[in-house]
């Protein structure tokens, strides 16, 4: 295997437990109420910190690359995410859950504006790479819910978090290893492509766009993410009794949608974007609507297309950075992107867990989803424009 591939393999591991460690705790705590004597929603805040740093510090971690390094950041990223999700397994009460939780957004954080500068910097085909990326990233979520599940039934949720841990670290000292070896190889030579010169007031449109949509759709997909697991054991606890039941099938169903993203990467080389994008919000909509009343296997018949649509307009907003705005504004437009875009999980989990302890349920939630789905719908009809940029071979 060249350098060039296990550097894109290590990245998208590192993608992979990013998202697989932010979400072991939505998870877990299906089997920690009867241990703290507490509700769903009430220990669901417990890792509000964790999504708020997610988000926030991905400006400063975006930094510290620039002005040390990137591939030293990503050691940092495996060791620390591990050794966090360790100190969670360890926790003797909520507080130390909670700040254990809030370590591990902190050095979650890193891998976005980190692993997706690198990754971009490396490919041959933007689109492709980023669309790949992204499944091992959507690949991490559907493993929480089912390795959560299934350790936690038999182990204990402790233990959920501590065997993930140890194979993070693992995989850390691996990577490190692979950059003594000589990794940071520049690949020079490689034929790029970059977007041409796109009108100012164009550009100002976009951002504008990249502003609203991918924070309020940021928002569906926290939101989603963290709540699939209850809603399916609400909705087919009648029928799935055990915790690792509901863990493979919401497995199931991240696991589905993360394979959106490589569709979707192929219709952005083929038709309008606009076009797509919208498509994809109308039918996130719709399904949410219609998700509202669901119960039973219809709750999973609507839900498997929500999250198909909601996974797959992810690479559509990193094409749109790539190709709307210009290359010396482009890294600063991907970091603030990530820190709306991850920051908002912060929001989404309050939001999740204050209307279910309000109303018992997730109906109010899907009703939120859905006139956050018509503000991106407006949104991307109002700013995305209507003309296809080409890419031009970079000078």
């Amino acid at each position: 295997m060249t350098t060039a591939k296990r550097n894109f393999l290590f990245l998208n591991i590192g993608h992979l437990l990013d998202h697989f460690f932010m979400l072991i705790f939505t998870t877990a705590v299906l089997t920690m109420e009867s241990e703290f004597a507490d509700s769903y929603g009430r220990l669901l805040l417990l890792t509000t910190w964790s999504f708020f740093f997610f988000g926030g510090a991905s400006l400063p971690a975006g930094w510290l690359g620039d002005k040390w390094s990137r591939t030293g950041m990503m050691f940092v990223f495996f060791i620390g995410i591990g050794a966090s999700s360790i100190a969670v397994g360890f926790a003797a009460d909520p507080l130390q859950i909670e700040i254990g939780l809030a370590l591990v957004g902190i050095f979650g954080a890193i891998y976005h504006p980190i692993g997706l500068a690198l990754v971009v910097e490396d490919a041959k085909r933007v689109g492709r790479a980023l669309a790949v990326n992204g499944v091992w990233g959507n690949m991490g979520v559907a493993l929480a819910a089912l390795t959560t599940g299934a350790i936690a039934e038999f182990y204990g949720w402790r233990m959920a978090f501590i065997l993930p841990g140890i194979v993070s670290v693992g995989i850390g000292i691996l990577y490190g290893l692979h950059l003594l070896k000589g990794a940071e190889a520049d690949g020079a030579g490689k034929q790029k492509k970059t977007p041409p010169q796109v009108p100012v007031s164009i550009q100002r449109r976009v951002f504008l766009f990249l502003i609203v949509a991918p924070m309020i759709g940021g928002l569906i997909f926290q939101a989603t993410t963290i709540s699939l697991p209850k809603i399916m054991d609400e909705r087919l606890s009648a029928m799935l009794p055990e915790t690792s039941e509901i863990g493979l099938v919401t497995a199931l169903v991240f696991g589905c949608a993360a394979f959106a993203q490589l569709a979707v990467g192929e219709m952005l080389d083929r038709y309008q974007t606009k076009r797509i994008y919208l498509f994809l919000v109308v039918v996130q909509l719709v399904m949410c609507l219609l998700a509202v009343t669901a119960a039973g296997w219809l709750s999973l018949a609507i839900t498997l297309p929500l999250m198909l649509v909601t996974f797959g307009i992810i690479p559509v907003n990193d094409w749109i950075v790539a190709h709307y705005i210009s290359t010396e504004y482009r890294s600063r437009v991907y970091a603030v992107k990530s820190v709306l875009v991850l920051g908002v999980g912060a929001v989404a989990v309050q939001m999740t867990g204050r209307l279910h302890e309000a109303s018992g349920s997730f109906d109010s939630l899907f009703i939120v989803m859905a006139a956050c789905a018509a503000i991106v719908l407006v949104t991307t009809f109002i700013l995305i424009p209507s003309r296809r940029p080409e890419a031009v071979p970079a000078e």
